[in-house]
């Protein structure tokens, strides 16, 4: 929660052109009672407006960690959307690495058994790679909500991502995070009257 009582989304995006509109799933959140606050890969921030996003928000996009003794400029977080996120992340997040901001939060996040959506914009090669399916399989197991494959939205072939930028479905991704199956009651935020 943060000082007014919101429930707090941390919306991450990773490098991939479908996060320029990152702005959408922080509309979505805000519309239904949910401080958003931004947080992005070094790569991914290059395509963000990150000065519009810090004004609709009201905090800063974080995009490297802090200084150790440095307070955290953000409140904590009650659940995330990774989206876009890249195979090559979904890969180091499996495996537990944390050489980003983004992915430092992610792995901390199933640690705490937090609610957590990840929905990658890729090419359907890419996602069809063994390393990153496997990836996948075991983010699930461990209560992500991974939102990819045909089910979810047909993964586009190589070469063709700027045509399908905006088929990118930001609304299932915050759909689906609502509807998270919570591990307890007690762990969940209360859901803002009126949503």
């Amino acid at each position: 929660m943060d000082d007014n009582g919101q429930p707090v989304l941390y919306a991450i995006g990773m490098g991939s052109p479908a996060a320029r509109d990152i702005g959408r799933l922080v509309e979505l959140a805000q519309a239904d009672g949910w401080a958003v606050c931004v947080v992005a890969s070094p790569d991914g921030r290059r395509f963000l407006d990150v000065e519009s996003l810090a004004a609709k928000t009201g905090h800063p996009v974080r995009s490297e960690y802090k200084d150790p003794a440095a307070a955290d400029a953000l409140p904590p977080a009650d659940g995330m959307i990774a989206a876009p996120i890249t195979c090559n992340s979904l890969a180091k997040w499996a495996a537990g690495i944390s050489d980003t901001l983004p992915l430092g939060m992610l792995v901390e996040a199933v640690g705490k058994r937090q609610p957590v959506v990840a929905m990658p914009f890729s090419n359907r090669a890419q996602i069809s790679f063994p390393p990153v399916q496997e990836a996948m399989r075991r983010l699930s197991g461990w209560g992500v909500e991974v939102l990819a494959g045909p089910d979810v939205y047909e993964q586009h072939e190589p070469g063709t991502g700027a045509e399908h930028l905006h088929r990118f479905p930001w609304e299932l991704a915050w759909r689906t995070f609502l509807d998270h199956p919570w591990h307890s009651l007690a762990d969940r935020p209360p859901r803002p009257t009126g949503s």
